[in-house]
């Protein structure tokens, strides 16, 4: 068992504003499992994962499954992860991510996530994390556009680089 993701149906009360009007909210509660015991602090692998499943899950959400995608003959590849660890997250906490596909040319897309930990004198951002997507003819294994069909469900935001880009001098 890692983390438990659960989708929230709109952003929970109090929660900072993100640029997309249309993210992907969640709840995430990782497991003991996602910690070595020894220290109180979730293994950054696991933050890894976390990005992974939040946008297939927004993908999916947006009525592209894995079978979906499976019969277009194209899928959604990594190519790149850039994750700003900002505070340590802890097993058993729940933590509230969102997501959102900040822009797509031709056959790339980058990905935005930012997570919290609920705080009633603020909210702490856990981490920052963009992820460039790469989808893929299966066949052929070389990079294809997606169906428009798709791309109109992700709605891009069409930004060139992340909200936090700024405050901590990154693409």
């Amino acid at each position: 068992m890692t983390t438990t993701l659960q989708l929230l149906d709109r952003p929970p009360a109090g929660a900072p504003a993100v640029p997309h009007p249309d993210a992907m909210w969640a709840t995430l509660t990782p497991a003991a499992e996602t910690s070595s015991g020894r220290v109180d602090h979730v293994y950054n692998v696991e933050y890894v994962r976390w990005l992974d499943i939040l946008g297939q899950r927004h993908l999916a959400e947006l009525g592209w499954h894995t079978d979906n995608l499976l019969a277009s003959g194209g899928m959604w590849f990594v190519a790149r992860h850039e994750i700003d660890y900002r505070l340590e997250a802890k097993p058993g906490e729940t933590l509230i991510a969102a997501t959102w596909v900040r822009s797509l040319r031709r056959v790339k897309s980058w990905r935005d996530v930012m997570v919290w930990r609920p705080d009633p004198e603020g909210w702490q951002l856990v981490c920052t994390a963009a992820t460039l997507w790469v989808h893929v003819d299966l066949d052929t294994r070389r990079g294809t556009r997606p169906p428009a069909d798709m791309v109109d469900a992700m709605a891009p935001l069409g930004a060139d680089a992340p909200p936090w880009a700024q405050s901590v001098g990154r693409r």
